[in-house]
């Protein structure tokens, strides 16, 4: 009988970002739940999601991203189908509404142009997730360190880019009005002179 083919920890995680690789460690995000990465990028949180059976859908604006996420899912033997990776925008999604037990919106939001517009996101992004569901953003913010501003909410990061950053008092209000649970304290990581990325993890009561 051959032995089982042991897998490197890169091979079986890619490049997990470790906020995410938490809530699988605490069994938030499980094999067989229905998970869409929203702003899925070239799938560095779906390799071992994959590899555990759940039922991955995928949404970015990048055509090239989602084709490389669809090829992914392919070389891991998951037959899912073509319409689970889609390209399109967070705030129009082509996914019908309270589909999804895991919602990943990893370093996206702090794109927004404005405030309608990351408001605009925030709603699709609760409107796919089933009551119970869990919604995990992670983002930049103004938690802990001050950044120039230009408008619009927008301000200038470390390396001139100008990105949309919530403070504590946006993302405490929006969960509050949703008569959403918080998973986790908000947690921020500084990153010295350059950015703060706060990570904003909500249930979605069932009634």
């Amino acid at each position: 009988m051959a032995a089982p083919v042991r897998l490197s920890v890169q091979e079986q995680f890619g490049q997990i970002d470790i906020y995410v690789f938490d809530q699988i460690l605490r069994g938030n995000i499980a094999p067989g739940m229905r998970v869409l990465d929203a702003g899925c990028g070239y799938g560095r949180n779906l390799v071992h999601l994959l590899r555990e059976g759940c039922e991955i859908f995928a949404l970015d604006g990048d055509v090239n991203g989602v084709e490389h996420v669809r090829q992914l899912s392919a070389s891991l033997g998951r037959n899912l189908p073509a319409e689970n990776f889609q390209t399109g925008v967070i705030e129009k999604m082509p996914f019908a509404g309270g589909f999804a037990d895991v919602v990943l919106c990893n370093s996206v939001l702090h794109f927004a142009r404005d405030e309608k517009h990351f408001y605009a996101m925030m709603e699709e992004l609760w409107r796919v997730l089933r009551p119970g569901g869990m919604l995990f953003c992670r983002l930049g913010s103004r938690i802990g360190m001050d950044f120039e501003p230009v408008g619009n909410n927008r301000y200038v990061v470390g390396d001139g880019s100008h990105w949309f950053l919530v403070d504590e008092e946006m993302l405490m209000q929006w969960t509050e009005e949703k008569n959403a649970v918080l998973v986790d304290p908000l947690k921020t990581t500084i990153v010295q002179d350059y950015r703060c990325m706060t990570t904003w993890v909500l249930r979605k009561r069932k009634s």
